[in-house]
């Protein structure tokens, strides 16, 4: 499993593909096979110089360091390139000759997009035509750059935001792509686009765009809009990619002046089903990734969703709604992990008060105090991972602002480690005391090295997540403020460390099993902290396996994101993780119970506390 095997491609083909085996199995993973290329466009017999020129130097661009004579061709040549046109349709819609497809279109918007005349737009929207065609979705799986999708977004709207229109208005109109332009002011009485495109041989899909009249008052002078409207693009970005939300509307782009910011858009559905809950999202383009946080949802219909959405030159351009396949009742979950959560907070808070009042009293003896001194911080590492999770969830809902969600990410990555290095903490703490007993360390030496286990560790894991995955975008999961899993497996980084904590705990447990029936484990050791080492091993008997359950359940509900049961079960134990430290760290501790009942109930104090 994992190997990977290159084959190349038959006679007629340049390039190559890749196989992975999964279960004794050959998958294909990649195809570069290509039959687009120099030679078979030069052999057009009506193959104009201009032509010549144009593809050669493209092909130049591509092979050479250094795409000069395409760039110096381009910059003085304003024709139309519809002579490529026959070839392109001619070959076959393969992932390879998708590819390079895009990479065509992207050169073009790139460095021939002055002047965009009807028959230019015209020619450029064939040749995209024949990659977004319905029949040929599954081949984009195969092409190697996974961006694929975005980069032919970002071109089309590029290229189609240059359009000069004639008499104030244009339409061009192919099967899969659509594009519209009007001229627009500030008396114009509310501006819409409406398409109807076919999706697939079943039938057609609609579209609408609207400018409100309160957003045309703010165009200081006469301006354009287009609109491009993409019926497959949903369906082709969603197969390059891993994340499971689903595209159920057509893919819907605008060009519009800066001034105007909000529109409204009405998506039909592809699937009416009614236990699906639409959710309307922007693309965004720097991030490549879709991003609930550009619309929200007006209305929701059995069959159509009107979605209010704010338009941005440079990062939300194009829009769509989304469904996921696994919809579960949300209201519950929501629910559970809102009351669970609360009860986690208060919990916590009580054992760090808890621990403040009775800690003179449980911290006479080396033992007890480092085995207190980990619980402290356990229940700290835990009330702040808790307190963010709250904000992420109100700043995921009411913020744009990428930066402090990732900022935010890191910092609950870092707390949740912190939580799991303080029980693997505690756990060395045990061995310490049962193996080592002729040795001694001083308190400041194990604050240190606590301090250096405890925080330093998660610290160093999540700096390196976030270098590593950022920079190629990979670090947030598509549409919440927690670690990405299906592109980058930046989840891993909390998922390992955690589980390998727990194991080592497991066998922390044993070892304390098998010395503590033998004899000589007193020799050399005070009964005190032999009583302290056996409390100790009873917290961590009991809090691993719950910590281990709840992030079990966590990494299954990824595994098997249908299963309502794991959903709930990760709910429950994630929320009351609080309150099974206040009850096996602190209230079910007889010492602690001892000291808190002396401190409580002395004659001179009065503690409420104790109600």
């Amino acid at each position: 499993n994992g190997a990977v095997c290159v084959q190349h491609c038959s006679p007629s083909f340049h390039g190559e593909r890749s196989f992975v085996c999964k279960d004794r199995n050959w998958e294909m993973f990649t195809d570069d096979c290509a039959s687009l290329d120099v030679q078979s466009l030069f052999q057009v017999r009506y193959l104009l110089p201009i032509c010549f020129l144009f593809i050669c130097s493209w092909f130049l661009a591509k092979t050479c360091p250094s795409p000069i004579p395409f760039k110096s061709w381009a910059k003085g040549r304003k024709s139309d390139f519809s002579c490529i046109i026959p070839d392109i349709l001619s070959s076959p819609a393969i992932a390879g000759n998708i590819a390079d497809i895009v990479e065509l279109l992207k050169n073009i918007s790139l460095l021939l997009s002055e002047n965009v005349s009807r028959g230019k737009m015209q020619s450029y929207s064939r040749i995209a035509n024949h990659i977004l065609n319905s029949s040929i979705i599954s081949n984009w799986a195969y092409v190697r750059d996974r961006n694929a999708g975005s980069i032919l977004l970002d071109s089309v709207n590029f290229f189609a935001g240059k359009l000069r229109l004639r008499n104030d208005s244009e339409t061009i109109q192919e099967h899969f792509i659509s594009t519209k332009g009007y001229s627009i002011h500030k008396n114009t009485s509310g501006k819409s686009f409406d398409f109807s495109m076919e999706f697939n041989n079943t039938g057609n899909i609609t579209g609408h765009v609207v400018i409100p009249e309160e957003e045309l008052v703010k165009l200081p002078r006469t301006s354009k809009a287009i609109s491009i409207a993409f019926p497959t693009l949903g369906a082709i970005i969603e197969t390059s990619r891993l994340d499971p939300g689903l595209v159920n509307g057509m893919v819907l782009s605008v060009s519009l002046p800066e001034e105007l910011q909000h529109i409204l858009l009405t998506f039909e559905k592809l699937n009416k089903q009614e236990n699906f809950k639409a959710q309307c999202v922007g693309w965004h383009s720097t991030e490549r990734r879709w991003d609930n946080r550009a619309c929200r949802v007006k209305l929701d219909t059995f069959s159509s969703v009107v979605c209010v959405c704010k338009h941005h030159r440079r990062t939300f351009k194009s829009f769509s709604i989304l469904m996921s396949p696994t919809m579960l009742p949300s209201a519950v979950l929501d629910y559970i992990t809102r009351v669970g959560l609360g009860l986690s907070i208060f919990s916590l808070v009580l054992c760090l008060v808890i621990e403040t009042v009775v800690w003179h009293h449980v911290t006479k003896t080396e033992i007890t105090y480092m085995r207190h001194f980990c619980l402290v911080n356990i229940a700290a590492s835990l009330l702040i991972a808790d307190v963010l999770f709250i904000l992420v969830a109100v700043v995921h809902n009411i913020t744009l602002n990428y930066q402090l969600c990732v900022a935010a990410t890191f910092f609950l990555h870092f707390f949740y480690l912190a939580l799991f290095f303080w029980m693997f903490t505690l756990g060395l703490l045990i061995l310490y005391g049962l193996l080592l007993v002729f040795f001694k360390i001083t308190r400041s030496v194990f604050i240190a090295t606590a301090v250096s286990i405890g925080y330093g560790c998660p610290l160093v894991i999540a700096i390196l997540t976030v270098a590593i995955t950022q920079p190629k975008n990979g670090y947030l999961r598509s549409g919440a403020c927690w670690l990405n899993w299906y592109e980058t497996k930046a989840l891993l980084a909390f998922v390992i460390p955690a589980l390998s904590i727990i194991v080592v705990n497991v066998v922390v447990v044993l070892v304390v099993v098998v010395k503590t029936g033998r004899s000589s484990i007193g020799e050399g050791c005070k009964s005190q902290d032999l009583s302290s080492m056996i409390r100790m091993s009873k917290n961590v008997a009991l809090l691993t396996p719950l910590l281990g359950l709840t992030w079990g359940f966590g990494l299954a509900t990824i595994v098997d994101s249908r299963s309502l049961a794991f959903h709930v079960t990760f709910a429950l134990l994630n929320a009351f993780q609080g309150f099974f430290i206040l009850l096996f760290g602190t209230l079910l501790d007889r010492k602690t119970r001892e000291a808190l009942r002396m401190n409580c109930l002395s004659p001179r104090r009065r503690c409420t506390l104790a109600k």
